[in-house]
């Protein structure tokens, strides 16, 4: 099993197979809709990898301008998305600290499963990375716009079980203002070969025992959905 930064500097094609999993009941456009109608949005994404939230709301946006460190994972949201037929898209690396966008672009700021690495991976300072990264988000956002998280409240789990080590990070988002709720994102694998080779690629060893034990090929997932309105 590679680290998490292995898998987005060097495994971007098996991350990609994992999340085309995910999500497998479509909650996720639904849940965003809930919260902020997408119709003639200009939408800045954070953290976007291959291009899961992207794909999703490209068609739906005016424009989306999409952002992530590694630009490994990016070479594959750019090709998906260059397979859907739309053009309202652009890719570029950035940190969530420090995002190439002029004040006051967006009318939805969004950031999928990515947003938490500031905690972390900011070891110490994890508290004023986190700051730093709302501080621009609120920077790039239109008076009237929206921030939204996602991240995960526990795979191998039907109702929220939040991983402990995020514990500090959701806290700080309730402290920060963000209110928040959840929803089902199960993945929905081909076989019971694929959810085991899958399941261990990202989640683990224990996981892998867990798949094949209770025999996922629908593996649950709780995702967790924040958003603040500066």
């Amino acid at each position: 099993m590679p680290t998490e930064k292995e898998v987005y500097a060097q495994h971007a094609d098996q991350y990609e197979r994992l999340i085309r999993r995910e999500d497998h009941q479509g909650n996720i456009l639904r849940e965003i809709e809930k919260v902020c109608p997408l119709d003639s949005l200009d939408v800045v994404e954070l953290g976007a990898g291959t291009g899961r939230l992207t794909r999703l709301l490209a068609p739906r946006v005016r424009s989306i301008r999409a952002f992530d460190v590694s630009a490994h994972m990016l070479s594959v949201a750019e090709a998906s998305l260059g397979a859907m037929g739309v053009a309202n898209w652009q890719l570029g690396t950035a940190d969530h600290r420090r995002v190439p966008v002029e004040d006051a672009h967006a009318d939805l700021v969004i950031s999928g499963w990515s947003f938490c690495y500031l905690a972390v991976w900011g070891k110490a300072d994890w508290e004023s990375a986190l700051g730093d990264g709302l501080a621009e988000m609120r920077r790039i956002l239109r008076p009237g716009g929206t921030i939204i998280l996602l991240e995960t409240l526990g795979t191998g789990y039907e109702s929220p079980h939040p991983p402990e080590h995020l514990d500090g990070y959701y806290a700080w988002l309730t402290e920060a203002g963000f209110q928040s709720g959840w929803l089902r994102t199960d993945y929905k694998f081909e076989s019971l070969d694929e959810a085991e080779e899958l399941s261990a690629f990202f989640f683990g060893e224990e996981m892998r025992r867990k798949v094949v034990e209770k025999n996922w090929i629908i593996l649950p997932e709780c995702t967790g959905i924040w958003r603040l309105k500066p």
